[in-house]
């Protein structure tokens, strides 16, 4: 499809930058702030950041370009791409399917612990969370989830935010609006950065960041480092092959993806840099996990000089990395109705952000109303999650390998990645061509087996 023909039919990223900050958006999210830098402390530092690079040159990164490559070549939606680069066996479009679904079930417990960070923004404006002690910070936390009216009541802002910004495009909305907010994540980032390593915890926090220690490696933490590599860049329910179709014909793919993906490694970084220099200074412990960002920070900011103001920019930068992230993937459900069933994006949006919201339901009052109700022993919140990232993004990333592999052929693949020959990187596409047919889908059958606790 020439250049001229995309723009006029399939609304499109207008330039360089918009594409790395949407894409960059679709990477970074709440995972960046708080488990990315955590899991490196507590696993080795230095070396499982060593092993998670890794693994993203074998696995993640692979299968984002393989994503970006299809959904740009098709021009489609995350589940028409495969029909459309393969219309001989449309089963392979069950490998959208399975990311259109991801997506979704993503979203409906994804947009509950982004509404908690947006609640947050306000109350820590208030000051109604500030307090050096983790056990009113926690009960302050307890009191938001077990809730109800708050918990869905933040979720739908939530759904309503991100939904009026999709209705507005790809160019004038997603575009448009992670191009001023991934700039405004890294000034943040630098800001409660600079303050961090001023505070006498600093060495410490950085030598738990930074400071190699190859004798907590072990088989469970490369499996670790492996699937947050998977993971950690958005890839397996669809969202970069959405993205990817709005990309111009002469976007280098493969050097977008990789700059994503340092990109999204960096933000990680930082963020370990803003957090842990105050945690070891005010000798609270760095461990993963909601407790971390909801009542930690809030207890270890509040002793800072200025702390009130830098707890509140900690919970915009949240409520930042949230955004771009649900942005792509609820344009994933978005755009199949839009090009599938030729709605407009205003009835799309409309039905998935009420789809959203009656299912999402049911994950935000996990904590409370349904705290009972459990399905295999998990509450609702609980079961997406896992269908999610043990099942059905592994499997999608999985199947995707192997359709770009060994399916679509090499000589389409040379063909998308080199932009038709007008780039030079041959030796890029090998590669990546033996990336995707025989690491990638090794590795992430491993994942899959560990995550389903078969190994």
């Amino acid at each position: 499809m020439k250049k001229s023909e995309s723009v006029k039919h399939r609304d499109v990223f207008t330039s360089g930058f918009g594409v790395l900050a949407a894409t960059l958006g679709s990477a970074v999210g709440l995972g960046n702030i708080w488990k990315f830098p955590a899991l490196a402390g507590l696993n080795g530092g230095a070396a499982f950041l060593i092993i998670y690079l890794v693994s993203t040159l074998m696995t993640g990164l692979p299968v984002m370009i393989a994503e970006l490559m299809l959904g740009r070549r098709s021009r489609s939606d995350a589940l028409t791409t495969f029909r459309v680069l393969h219309p001989q066996r449309e089963t392979w479009g069950l490998i959208g399917a399975v990311g259109v679904l991801s997506a979704f079930l993503i979203l409906a417990f994804y947009t509950e612990v982004a509404g908690w960070v947006f609640a947050y923004v306000f109350k820590s404006a208030t000051g109604a969370v500030l307090s050096s002690d983790p056990k009113v910070t926690s009960a302050a936390f307890q009191s938001l989830i077990a809730d109800p009216f708050q918990s869905v009541f933040w979720q739908c802002l939530v759904i309503l935010f991100v939904g009026f910004i999709i209705v507005l495009g790809v160019s004038k909305g997603i575009e448009k609006t992670t191009k001023r907010l991934m700039p405004v994540l890294f000034l943040i980032l630098l800001m409660i950065g600079i303050r961090s390593l001023t505070l006498s915890g600093a060495t410490q926090g950085l030598s738990f960041l930074f400071t190699p220690d190859f004798s907590k490696v072990t088989g469970s933490v490369v499996l670790t480092a492996m699937g947050l590599a998977f993971f950690k860049l958005s890839v397996g329910m669809g969202t970069m092959i959405t993205y990817g179709s709005y990309f111009t014909h002469d976007q280098n793919v493969p050097m977008t993806a990789l700059r994503v993906m340092l990109a999204d490694l960096t933000v990680s970084i930082l963020a370990g840099i803003a957090i842990f220099p105050a945690v070891f200074t005010y000798g609270f412990k760095p461990e993963a996990g909601p407790a971390l960002l909801f009542i930690t920070i809030p207890a270890v900011f509040s002793q800072m000089p200025f702390g009130n103001v830098f707890v509140v920019l900690f919970f915009v930068l949240g409520a930042i990395a949230s955004t771009g992230a649900m942005l792509s993937i609820m344009e994933v459900p978005v755009a199949y109705l839009h090009h599938r069933l030729g709605w407009s994006r205003l009835k799309s949006t409309a039905v998935t952000a009420t789809l959203l919201a009656l299912i999402g339901s049911t994950a935000a009052l996990s904590n409370s109303t349904l705290a009972g109700f459990k399905i295999l022993g998990m509450t609702m919140f609980d079961l997406y999650d896992f269908l999610t990232s043990n099942l059905l993004m592994p499997l999608g990333g999985l199947f995707l390998c192997l359709f770009a592999g060994w399916v679509w052929g090499e000589k389409q693949v040379r063909s998308a990645l080199t932009n038709d020959g007008t780039l030079a990187n041959r030796r890029v596409v090998s590669f990546f061509l033996f990336q995707v047919k025989y690491v990638a889908p090794a590795i992430i059958t491993i994942i899959l087996l560990r995550g389903l606790k078969l190994i």
